[in-house]
């Protein structure tokens, strides 16, 4: 029987080789009818430390690591995208911007 593959968002990577992903699903209300988003939360394991928080990954079901992991980390989908600013060379930098309201 093959493993189950599910592609989830890192939203914890401050243990070691541990990885908190949440991976949504969306589920019909079982009297409404209406569509709502939920989320499974799953422990991965992650050897080498490649993922990190924000970044989308395909994690692997796996026999019982510990007392939460029970996957492991495939791949990396998509890194995040970081929130650092980039700083660009602009012409007239230190100079007094040209008034319009004359």
């Amino acid at each position: 029987m093959p493993k189950r593959l599910l592609t989830g968002l890192v939203t914890r990577d401050k243990a070691t080789q541990m990885r908190r992903v949440e991976v949504p699903r969306l589920v019909r209300h079982p009297m409404y009818g209406k569509i709502m988003r939920r989320r499974t939360i799953c422990y991965a394991h992650d050897e080498e430390s490649i993922s990190h928080n924000g970044d989308t990954v395909e994690i692997e079901e796996s026999s019982p690591i510990s007392k939460l992991k029970r996957w492991v980390l495939k791949r990396v989908v998509a890194k995040a995208k970081q929130a650092g600013v980039e700083i660009t060379e602009v012409e007239g930098v230190g100079e007094a911007p040209a008034s319009s309201e004359q």
